[in-house]
């Protein structure tokens, strides 16, 4: 098996969950991180040989095959620049930029480089997701009617949350769209085979400034009762309610909030069709239920012996052991992965041309909020 040398930029929350799948994939060497608070401290408390500064150190330095951006959203653009043009191929956190502008720019540099520009959208890996698609792609559930659910969070509930992904200056003009939403909208658009053409949206900003401490705050954390403030104005959604339309006339609503008390990161998903509904939800993420009307419900749980082939390829484990938030990072990198040593391989993945699109949904029902009316999108594909 050829081996793949990797460098992991960023090593907040995020780029450790890069680490922690990538060592599971056997064929991958770690060869260095970039923290620019504390490159050796940072190295060393992960076991890995080197930590630069920064990015162009490590790409320069190293020469790896492949970079996983995980740093904030308004770094992105500059960082998968700099390794594309180097020959180096690129796995990128969400959203994939802070400007649709820079997004665009990424996808033709990738294309005409011919490289690997990937985007996490990970909730593709998880078997249950993946059957959904399969019973849909199979005509199971009939002809599509409708898709509903949200993705709801409860770590910025509170005025005295933080984090940068509260502005927009780091973020994009939008935060609980961007950051959650466009997660739930992929899962949408993957499993069902249909783009969103039509958006509207209505925004809330329930804090409309927030107390930023004058220490660090990791993602998910919360801050010292005793530390320091300064109060910011606020620009991005803490809550989105969005109406689509998807092609071939199937409609969707869903509700997108990161300030639902007792949500802590809860997808839920319910696609209706005119023999049977589909529903799963990730605090339950073994287990699909279908839907009939004129019959009991079935429970369908994950087990390679009872969903679709395709499913099953993203099982490890044997029925009844739960696989979760770190094994859909590691089933998507370990197809990531082969697009490395396998370029003409099909992928499930989301590319770089994904990762545009959810950025221009985003743009759009951005509009659509702004402005109070519908507005539609060009689907790309």
């Amino acid at each position: 098996m050829d081996r793949i040398r990797a460098g992991v930029i960023g090593l907040g929350f995020i780029g450790e969950a890069h680490i922690e799948a990538l060592r599971r994939l056997g064929n991958v060497d770690i060869v260095a991180i970039v923290d620019p608070t504390d490159p050796e401290g940072t190295a060393r408390k992960h076991h890995i040989a080197k930590g630069y500064a920064t990015h162009q150190e490590l790409i320069d330095q190293e020469k790896p095959d492949i970079v996983h951006i995980c740093t904030p959203n308004h770094t992105h653009f500059e960082i998968a620049e700099y390794a594309l043009t180097r020959d180096v191929h690129v796995l990128c956190e969400k959203p994939m930029t802070a400007t649709l502008e820079e997004a665009e720019k990424m996808v033709e540099l990738a294309r005409s480089k011919k490289l690997v520009a990937a985007v996490n959208y990970h909730n593709r890996f998880y078997p249950m997701v993946r059957h959904m698609k399969e019973m849909i792609r199979a005509g199971e559930i009939g002809r599509l009617f409708s898709i509903h659910g949200g993705y709801l969070q409860d770590w910025l509930l509170y005025d005295t949350d933080y984090n940068w992904r509260l502005v927009s200056s780091q973020s994009g003009r939008t935060r609980a769209i961007s950051d959650i939403g466009s997660h739930w909208m992929d899962i949408a658009e993957y499993i069902t085979g249909l783009k969103i053409i039509e958006v509207f949206a209505d925004f809330s900003i329930f804090h409309k400034t927030r107390k930023k401490p004058e220490g660090p705050v990791l993602t998910f954390s919360k801050a010292d009762k005793e530390m320091e403030y300064t109060e910011i104005p606020i620009d991005t959604e803490d809550f989105a309610s969005i109406i689509l339309r998807f092609e071939n006339g199937v409609v969707g609503n869903a509700t997108i909030s990161q300030t639902v008390a007792g949500k802590k990161n809860k997808i839920s998903f319910f696609v209706s069709g005119s023999e049977k509904s589909l529903e799963w939800d990730l605090t339950d993420l073994s287990n699909i239920i279908v839907g009939y009307r004129n019959e009991p419900n079935q429970v369908v749980t994950k087990d390679k012996m009872l969903i679709h082939p395709e499913a099953a390829k993203l099982v490890s484990s044997p029925g009844g052991h739960a696989e979760g938030f770190p094994d859909a990072f590691k089933q998507c990198f370990r197809q990531v992965y082969h697009s490395v040593t396998n370029p003409n391989d099909p992928v499930e993945y989301a590319t770089f041309e994904d990762g545009y699109h959810q950025m221009l949904l985003a743009e759009k029902l951005y509009d659509s909020a702004r402005n109070g009316v519908w507005v539609k999108v060009q689907p790309s594909r």
